[in-house]
């Protein structure tokens, strides 16, 4: 398993690069950041082939890099959860008006719901549906690889916003109660913005969730 990170943009979103090998090609892209530039530019450098892209959830600094994925690379798949598909053409909602940079694509080639499974590049991650941030935040886990994508719903020490359009902190902090803090305590966490944490770190230290 090769794992790599990448720091896009104005918000600091983490985009994550997932391959099966050190030596594999075929990648599976975790949110693409606002500005996509610096993501392409480390796929031909490193001459991958993105097959799929998942979007934890459909707010501007998470797809707006779609657009140019999907020019550079036409065949690449993109998934997104049932709930925010539509934040994808809605510059409201996906906060892209309010940030001046109004966005929209084309809609998604995959729907997620709660329990499905992504299977690309040689990762199964297994859908966690955790809204309060959006309608349709999701998190992306794998048992074998002990690892789980929190998108905007957990950082370290920290949650996301819910004060966002649609957003919930109730609900937000039901799913992480509920869903997130009962893996393993030696899951490791790749949030969406800021390092990564443990499930056990997070038990033992996050103010929100105690």
């Amino acid at each position: 398993m090769k794992i790599d990170r990448l720091i896009l943009g104005t918000y600091q979103t983490n985009c994550y690069i997932l391959r099966g090998s050190e030596s594999a090609k075929d990648c599976l892209i975790v949110d693409t950041g606002m500005e996509a530039a610096e993501l392409i530019d480390f796929l031909a450098k490193h001459k991958l082939n993105p097959v799929a892209v998942v979007l934890t959830h459909g707010h501007a600094d998470h797809i707006t890099g779609v657009a140019a994925l999907r020019q550079k690379y036409p065949d690449i798949k993109v998934y997104i959860h049932k709930l925010d598909a539509k934040l994808l053409s809605d510059t409201t909602s996906n906060l892209s008006a309010m940030a001046g940079q109004p966005f929209t694509t084309q809609p998604a080639d995959f729907s997620l719901e709660e329990g499905d499974v992504v299977e690309q590049a040689g990762f199964k991650l297994k859908v966690i549906h955790t809204p309060g941030h959006t309608p349709g935040g999701i998190c992306l886990y794998s048992k074998n690889d002990r690892i789980v994508f929190s998108g905007d719903t957990l950082f370290a020490d920290s949650i996301g916003r819910t004060d966002f359009p649609d957003g919930s902190m109730q609900q937000l902090i039901k799913g992480i109660k509920e869903k997130l803090l009962t893996l393993p305590d030696e899951t490791v966490v790749y949030t969406g913005h800021g390092p990564s944490t443990t499930i056990a770190q997070e038990k033992a230290h996050n103010p929100f969730v105690q």
